[in-house]
Formats: C-alpha cells, sequence, structure tokens
C-alpha cells in the first residue's frame, strides 16, 4: 500500500508533499515543532488540512469533497502510551480490534492468541494492563495493532518509554514485523531509524527539508538537524585542493577529490575531533556536557568527545578559547 500526503494546516504552519512507497517504512525526524504529530494526525483522520489530498494505495482519505472518518480508514496508531483498555485482558485486548472489524469471537480469540504467541508472551493472555511491566503491555498494543491488519500502520515514538534494557528487543521485533509492511515512524532516536527505516523525511517548521534512503542520509547529512539526529558535526566551505575553507577562514584538512573553489560538506564525528595546542580550527567553548564516559564540548559549530581527565587538565569553561583538529581521513566531504 503506497501513501501520497499532500496538506496545509496554516495554523500549524504546515505546507508539505510526502510520499511512502508500498511496503516501505519511512521515519519521519526534525526538531520539536516540526509538524511530526501532525502528519500522523492527518494520515489517521485526527485532523482536517485546510487543503490536500492523502491517498492510500488508490483510495483517498482526504480530499476535495472527501473524508473518510479514521475508524474507515485501515490506518492503525502505535504510540508510546499502549492505550490498553485497563477492564480486559491482554488477550481481551487484541480480540477488541479484530471484533471491531467485525471477526467472530471464536476467530478473534484464535488470532489474538496467535498474535501473543508471535511477540513471545502467550502467557500474558491473562493478565491486565495493571499487571504488566512497560515492555510488556508495549508488546500487547503491538500485537494489536498488527492484528487489526492495518493498510498503515503509524508508530509515534513507540520505544520512548521503555526502559534502555527492553527497547533493542522490542525494535528488533518490530523490524521483523514492519518488513514489507508499509509504515511510517516518528521518532528522535537513531537506532529507531537505522534499526526500522527504509528512508527517513527531515522536517523542520512544517516543511519538508531534506529526505534520501536511511544509510546514505545519515552518512552524509545536508542539514545541521540532521547531523545531530547522526550524531556528526557538519560544517560547509569551499574546497581549495587540500582542505575545506570554513567562512571564518578556519580550514579543515581532508583526502578528497574536487574542484577548486567547489562548496563541500565535511561531515566528522565528535570522537575524531582532539584538542591541540597551535594550529587546527580556533573556537571557544560554549559547553560542556557528560557523553558516556567522555565529556562533549560543545563550540558555536563543532563539538568534541574527550576524556575528563584532558578537559580538567586544560581547566576548559564555557568561554575558554580552544583549538580543533580533526585528522584528514576521519573527514568526510561531498558537493554541497
Amino acid at each position: 500500500m503506497s501513501l501520497s500526503l499532500r496538506a496545509v494546516v496554516p495554523e500549524r504552519g504546515l505546507d508539505l508533499e510526502l510520499t511512502v512507497a508500498g511496503g516501505e517504512t519511512l521515519a519521519v525526524i526534525g526538531p520539536n515543532g516540526a509538524g511530526k504529530s501532525t502528519v500522523l494526525s492527518l494520515i489517521s483522520g485526527a485532523l482536517h488540512p485546510a487543503s490536500g489530498r492523502i491517498v492510500l494505495d488508490d483510495r483517498v482519505l482526504t480530499g476535495e469533497r472527501r473524508w473518510v472518518p479514521p475508524h474507515e480508514r485501515k490506518v492503525t496508531t502505535l504510540s508510546q502510551d499502549p492505550v490498553l483498555f485497563p477492564h480486559l485482558t491482554a488477550l481481551g485486548n487484541i480480540m477488541f480490534a479484530l471484533r471491531a472489524q467485525g471477526a467472530g469471537r471464536a476467530r478473534a480469540r484464535q488470532e489474538a492468541e496467535r498474535w501473543l504467541a508471535e511477540l513471545g508472551i502467550p502467557e500474558l493472555a491473562a493478565r491486565r494492563p495493571s499487571q504488566l511491566s512497560g515492555g510488556q503491555a508495549q508488546r500487547v498494543a503491538i500485537a494489536r495493532a498488527l492484528a487489526a491488519r492495518p493498510r498503515l500502520l503509524l508508530l509515534d515514538e513507540p520505544m520512548a518509554a521503555l526502559d534502555i534494557d527492553v527497547a533493542p528487543a522490542l525494535r528488533e521485533q518490530l523490524r521483523c514485523f514492519l518488513a514489507e509492511r508499509t509504515a511510517i515512524i516518528v521518532t528522535h532516536d537513531v537506532l529507531d531509524a537505522l534499526t526500522l527505516a527504509d528512508r527517513i523525511a527531515v522536517l523542520e517548521a512544517g516543511r519538508l527539508i531534506e529526505q534520501g534512503p536511511t544509510q546514505e542520509l545519515l552518512r552524509r547529512p545536508r542539514t545541521a538537524f540532521t547531523a545531530r539526529f547522526a550524531g556528526l558535526n557538519l560544517v560547509s566551505g569551499r574546497w581549495d585542493g587540500r582542505a575545506v575553507v570554513l567562512a571564518d577562514g578556519a580550514c579543515l584538512p581532508a583526502h578528497a577529490a574536487h574542484g577548486a573553489g567547489e562548496v563541500v560538506h565535511a561531515a566528522f564525528r565528535p570522537a575524531k575531533v582532539a584538542l591541540v595546542g597551535s594550529g587546527g580550527i580556533p573556537r571557544t567553548v560554549r559547553s560542556l556536557a557528560p557523553s558516556g564516559d567522555l565529556v562533549r564540548l560543545r563550540t558555536e559549530d563543532l563539538s568534541a568527545d574527550l576524556p575528563p581527565q584532558e578537559v580538567a587538565a586544560r581547566r576548559l569553561e564555557p568561554g575558554s578559547p580552544v583549538r580543533l583538529q580533526v585528522p584528514p581521513e576521519a573527514v568526510t566531504t561531498y558537493r554541497a
């Protein structure tokens, strides 16, 4: 099932065109307020656009003089809150989704039991939501969503509320279940995008600013937000044959073959950035924060992951001048 969306929502500043191919999982990312939740609300039917058209496969869901109510769209939303009915058991919650589609009780029960087994939680069938852990409740919610056999599955931060030791296993299960299904996932987690998505669309201020295959987009980002999402530094400048010359005149050496004067992007990991006493790129420390067992140093446009001992030895603090250096082999350059 393919999806095409063209929608304008003036009160939310959204003017967007988006497509999802049949069997594709699209990750939608962007800063808070970019319009990600608005997109899901438009597709699910919870929100009317001022103008536009939403088509799922060959069926118009929203258009001029056409609006299909949410319960008839065959679109299912899975959010970080499982939203299970508290008075029903895990089995009953899944059966409800099937019964709502007209399945008989016996068939609904059989299908619900099968999905509990698929998710590896058949022993939870008789438990109510209050007796489930967060990870168990989310698995039941996934089983309920998939049992409904939606034409399109919308996932809104499905891992956000889970413990760090629970999320990886559930993410892997979702990866298997999403294979060959059409889905959109809104996420702030790069692991969700890497594990689940075939393609990424980046929104900012209600507009699509970047999109592409997941691996390519995260390896060669073209916007500051995507670079941060991918955990990369991103700068731009002109190639002089040996280095990228930044706007302030600082040089970032790289091994590349570009035309002289060509404008290029340069991406590299904060872990590859070192402090030097002379040369390098002069910058000013803006902030210091823990990053695993290292310290993330941020300047105007660059970040470096440094050992705490080095930060302490150099007595670094916001406002301190520093010089940063990156090995040429650690820099990836590409046409801007």
